[in-house]
């Protein structure tokens, strides 16, 4: 692929070269994620897998272990700066917690709709912000993939912004989308996906942050009385392969590796794109209450967003050029 020859020849190899390796080659490699097995990132590593064991007459081998049977993300990547694991499709979320940088991604309203998040993502300005991984984090990014746009799922009835103060509402652990919340005076509460549906019947938590393929595919929106269309946020993910691992790899396995992970991460992309309205379209058909809004529903909490952030991340203004560049 193009975009994964012009990535791979300006990233500093120099770093991960300088991690210590281990002394014997993985070839069978263990690749790890957060995401049910059915949800599309794990279909992605599954056939990544499956895929290199063809291409490499099955001298590789890929075992993908879904659903956080490995850990939470935070463990995953301390696994791959060890080199106890070889590869993860991680969300960039968990990326920008070591790397404040990639948080410029998660800017409110970044991305018109999927199709504009998936152009910012192949853009050069994003691929190039892979070249920082190897050193600041001690891992190899191949290539962004993506999950939907984000969308509000609530207990209660919501009509304003106002109604989300003060309400438990799940997110995902990261800076970024704590901010956001935090501006609208919500109360975000962290949460392993697996706990989501059973904290939102019981009231353990009163809205959840979320996209599309789960709220259809993991039913939340039976839990709600209101689904709010928002599409607020855009929600990278990244393939990772541990700087050690990759560091002990031939110059050959590094080219096969990369190209065949970039492909399927990247494929990712035109699922969701796909996918993405179908999703939408059946959960507003499935009876709860569902409120399309525009940036104007959540008032100034934008703009704090923006003013926390040019202060956090140095990318922000390259990534809005990039947005206002592939903009239609």
């Amino acid at each position: 692929m193009n975009m994964m020859t012009r990535a791979f020849g300006s990233m500093a190899f120099a770093a991960v070269a300088a991690l210590t390796a281990s002394a014997v080659q993985a070839e069978e490699f263990r690749l790890g994620l957060i995401t049910p097995p059915p949800h599309i990132w794990t279909k992605a590593a599954e056939a990544f897998g499956a895929e290199l064991a063809e291409a490499s007459d099955g001298a590789h081998s890929v075992t993908v272990f879904p659903a956080r049977q490995l850990g939470n993300e935070a463990e995953m990547l301390q696994q791959l700066q060890t080199g106890a694991l070889d590869m993860a499709f991680m969300t960039v979320a968990e990326v920008s917690n070591r790397a404040p940088d990639f948080g410029a991604f998660y800017a409110p309203f970044l991305a018109q709709d999927i199709e504009h998040a998936g152009r910012i993502l192949r853009s050069d300005t994003a691929r190039g912000m892979l070249e920082q991984l190897p050193a600041e984090v001690g891992v190899v990014g191949v290539a962004y993939g993506m999950a939907g746009l984000r969308q509000i799922v609530a207990r209660g009835e919501v009509n304003s912004a106002d109604d989300l103060a003060g309400l438990k509402l799940r997110i995902t652990p990261f800076d970024p989308i704590l901010d956001f919340y935090n501006a609208i005076g919500a109360a975000p509460t962290p949460m392993p996906l697996p706990a989501v549906y059973d904290a939102l019947a019981n009231g353990q938590v009163d809205a959840i942050d979320m996209d599309a393929e789960l709220i259809w595919v993991l039913k939340y929106f039976e839990q709600a009385d209101t689904v709010v269309q928002s599409n607020h946020m855009m929600f990278p993910m990244v393939g990772l392969v541990s700087g050690r691992v990759w560091a002990q790899m031939s110059d050959e396995d590094r080219k096969l590796i990369g190209d065949l992970m970039a492909k399927h991460v990247d494929s990712t992309i035109d699922s969701y794109v796909e996918k993405e309205q179908g999703w939408l379209d059946q959960v507003r058909g499935a009876g709860t209450n569902y409120v399309e809004v525009d940036q104007a529903f959540f008032g100034d909490a934008v703009a704090e967003w923006n003013a926390i952030w040019a202060e956090k991340s140095s990318k922000l203004d390259a990534l809005r050029q990039v947005a206002d560049d592939t903009a239609e």
